[in-house]
């Protein structure tokens, strides 16, 4: 009690200052986030025992429960610890709850005194020529029914046989896995449980920093007034001005756009212009000629041509007027610096910030101190918690450690003890196996049906004495093995029954939390807890990795809401900051000057007759003089006078060159006037959308500006307090819920439970009950193995008496005995059946 009063007081009065502190460091959601680090959880060392150990599990478990039917005896083990008194009715009560088990131990001692005694009277049976001995079959209708009868039914007990054994030696080498291992991995699980407990000190810790660096965050954030609050001033203002002064950015980048363009406009005329005149200086020369041609005397049908005389010129004159206006207006545009105007005002918005440090810098200051004070008053405090307890825990499992390292030699040895002996067993079983397949082998491959019995080859006679050693062998060792089977069985199967079974539906851990059973284990009395805690209660909470918090009732000792209200702390900061004024200067964004060379530009963009310049290309472009050439060249075939023809073709010539010249050298300068009068249009439709827009994004951030500056001013001011304020609320949210929630969660200590029953009941108990299982049922095949083995025996061996068929319907030719052959004669054998 002392030590747990002792806890309370110095716990608490480190904790309040310290949560007091953190208030402080609220900015985690606001400017600036500050990402809680996850709590540190302790490492476990996974298991080792990767083995399948139960994959007998089902059959052995059945077999189990109907050996033992009865409910675990919890009353009865209650009693028997409590008097620790084996009076007759106690022994009674027991031998009665374990009648079953009884009954399997008598059955197995029958097993073993009978399977010697019946193999020594069988063998002196068959001494004396009985029970098989003789060596004499009776050649029957049937012997062949028979023979398939019992070879069949000896194949499959075999097989039988053949997968008890594989279950065997899977056991036996599982069991010696397990106790190899087994040292190893219950120090993992003591060492798994020493790191949980030397977590718990670190989390209390982590929870201690954690209020230390929310009040440096916030300090931090009273440092970076400027910037912080700042900018929420600038995303309040960011709204309007943003528009604003993207729209004029957007039309300064379209005044120059228009520029270009009408420079590249220029340029493609003073290349073309001069290429035109020359042109149409050309063709009015040849349009000359090619007229005084068709008006000679002996020009035979040239009157047809001259009206093709009129397709000979250029139309358009290629002169926009209309260019020089906007040219002008543009110039004016960039002289009024559109740009320098967007610049200006995001200036005044980047300046926010240095605005704001200046303005608040007395307040700043006198809050820093107060955190300083604050943070003074809570070092120092996890240095007084009593934890200490922890180390009282861990320095008994490091012990327990240190005797499993010593132990492990002799534990190593035994694991390779078991082996060597599962092995011997497994060998030996498997010996029966191999002797009752090479029978079945040998007999089947060595035999011919038609063949008098005593005539039978050597291979099938080997087969029958192999059925025979293998019978031999199974008397020898039947009832030594059914021995071992009986001590493992009642070994294992009552660890199944009364600790496996019963540690998994947790009955054992509510036998250990009976009242007064073990004194020591009462956790409501050693906490000093209203609410009846038991072990039972605390296991489930655990598996469900819940905290110590939460798992332990700590509630009922610590009123965590009261000593987690700092309201008056908060009012402190608040008052600081409440009465702050923060005076920011105004701009003009657009002045009347700029915003009247924007309406010119406008327009006269507008006005700009883009419809007359591109029907002014397509003029020019359109000029085709092949088609004329064309004509001239089929006049000219017509004409007598070779001097006209002469002319004709000539002038057909001239023509063509002069369309080459316009193809070559005109029309790339026509395409390229052509692209850029399109895209001036383009321009030109959406400069008045697009001067229009910055006006009116200009005037709603110009009202802003005017007339709800100070309201934005004031409302984010108000916003960047109550962020700072808000942060230490989080925290206190996060801290409680740290606390009850996270800090100690006891997960790693049922782990360490349910890994301790997995390494001794479904490694270790299952292993073994797998292994007599299998045994037993290996010695439980081996009687009708030996049956049937003995019946199959005699079809094989070579007998040393023939039988005639017992047949009274089978007619034999009498012959006279001098007929016999001499050798027939000597050795007394019946002659060959025909």
């Amino acid at each position: 009690m002392n030590m747990r009063s002792r806890m309370k007081g110095v716990f608490w009065s480190g904790i309040l200052p310290l949560f007091l502190w953190t208030f402080v460091s609220g900015q985690s959601s606001c400017p600036i986030e500050t990402n809680r680090t996850e709590l540190q959880t302790p490492y476990e060392k996974p298991t080792k025992l990767t083995l399948n150990s139960a994959f007998m599990s089902p059959i052995v478990h059945s077999f189990l429960d109907s050996v033992q039917p009865n409910p675990f005896p919890k009353d009865l083990l209650i009693r028997v610890i409590k008097d620790m008194n084996f009076s007759t009715e106690r022994v009674k009560e027991i031998l009665q709850y374990e009648i079953g088990f009884l009954v399997c131990v008598a059955i197995g001692i029958l097993y073993i005194v009978l399977m010697p005694l019946i193999g020594l009277i069988f063998a002196c049976c068959r001494c004396c020529g009985n029970c098989g001995g003789r060596m004499q079959q009776k050649n029957t209708t049937n012997i062949h029914c028979k023979r398939r009868s019992f070879y069949l039914a000896t194949f499959l007990i075999t097989v039988l046989i053949l997968a008890g054994n594989v279950c065997m030696f899977l056991s036996s080498t599982n069991t010696s896995e397990t106790v190899m291992r087994s040292p190893t991995e219950l120090t993992d699980i003591l060492e798994n449980v020493k790191g949980y407990l030397n977590s718990i000190p670190k989390q209390i810790e982590q929870v201690t920093n954690e209020s230390s660096l929310t009040v440096d965050t916030v300090k931090s954030n009273l440092h970076e007034t400027g910037p912080l609050l700042g900018k929420l001033i600038q995303n309040g203002l960011k709204g309007p001005l943003d528009p604003a002064f993207n729209s004029i950015t957007e039309i300064a980048h379209v005044i120059n756009s228009t520029s270009d363009e009408l420079l590249k406009l220029n340029k493609t005329l003073e290349l073309l212009k001069p290429k035109v005149d020359v042109l149409k200086a050309n063709l009015s020369a040849v349009r000359q000629r090619i007229n005084n041609t068709l008006h000679m005397p002996d020009c035979e049908n040239c009157t047809s041509q001259l009206p093709d005389l009129d397709k000979l010129s250029l139309e358009g004159s290629l002169d926009f007027p209309d260019q020089n206006d906007l040219r002008s207006a543009v110039d004016k545009a960039i002289n009024a610096d559109v740009i320098g105007q967007a610049n200006k005002g995001r200036d005044f918005f980047d300046s926010i910030p240095a605005k704001v440090k200046n303005e608040t810098r007395l307040s700043v200051e006198l809050a820093l101190f107060q955190l300083e004070t604050l943070k003074t008053q809570i070092s120092g405090v996890t240095k007084d918690l009593p934890l200490d307890v922890l180390k009282t825990i861990s320095a008994p499992l490091t012990d327990l450690q240190k005797s499993i390292k010593d132990f492990s030699p002799d534990i190593e040895k035994s694991s390779q003890i078991s082996l060597a002996v599962g092995l011997v067993l497994s060998c030996l079983i498997l010996l029966v196996v191999i002797c009752n397949f090479l029978g079945l082998l040998l007999g089947v491959a060595g035999l011919n049906p038609k063949d008098n019995p005593t005539e039978r080859s050597g291979t099938s006679n080997c087969g029958g004495i192999f059925f025979m050693a293998g019978v031999g062998f199974s008397f020898l060792v039947s009832w030594i093995f059914m021995l071992v089977v009986l001590i493992l069985f009642i070994v294992g199967g009552n660890t199944y029954t009364l600790v496996c079974k019963p540690w998994q539906n947790k009955e054992l851990i509510q036998l250990i939390d009976t009242p007064g059973l073990i004194p020591a284990i009462n956790l409501s009395t050693v906490l000093n807890l209203n609410t009846n805690l038991n072990i039972v209660n605390v296991y489930s909470d655990c598996q469900k990795n819940k905290s110590l918090w939460t798992t332990f009732h700590l509630n009922e000792i610590f009123d965590l809401n009261s000593k987690l209200d700092v309201s008056k702390y908060t009012h402190e900061i608040d008052q600081t900051f409440d009465g702050l004024q923060i005076n920011i200067a105004n701009i003009t964004i657009l002045s009347p000057e700029v915003k009247s060379q924007l309406n010119n530009f406008s327009s006269r963009a507008s006005s700009m007759n883009f419809s007359n310049i591109i029907q002014q290309i397509n003029d020019v472009s359109g000029t085709n003089l092949s088609s004329v050439a064309e004509s001239l060249d089929i006049l000219a075939g017509k004409q007598n006078n070779q001097a006209i023809k002469d002319n004709l073709h000539g002038e057909a010539k001239d023509l063509r060159d002069i369309q080459t010249d316009i193809t070559s050298n005109i029309m790339p300068l026509l395409r390229e006037l052509n692209t850029t009068v399109k895209n001036l249009s383009v321009e030109a439709s959406q400069i008045t959308a697009t001067v229009e827009n910055v006006f009116k994004k200009v005037g709603y951030a110009q009202d802003v500006l005017n007339y709800k500056i100070s309201q934005i001013v004031k409302t984010e001011s108000r916003a960047f307090i109550d962020c700072q304020l808000k942060i230490f609320q989080t925290f206190l949210q996060w801290a409680n819920q740290t606390i009850t929630e996270k800090v100690g969660r006891c997960g790693p200590a049922a782990a360490a439970v349910d890994r301790s029953e997995e390494l001794v009941c479904k490694h270790l108990v299952e292993s073994l009950n797998a292994f007599w299982f299998s045994l037993g049922w290996c010695m439980m095949f081996l009687i009708p193995s030996i049956i049937f083995s003995v019946k199959l025996a005699k079809y094989y061996r070579r007998m040393k008496y023939s039988d005639s068929y017992e047949n009274n319907n089978f007619m034999m030719n009498p012959f006279p005995k001098a007929h016999l052959k001499p050798e027939l004669l000597e050795n007394g054998k019946q002659p060959p059946l025909t």
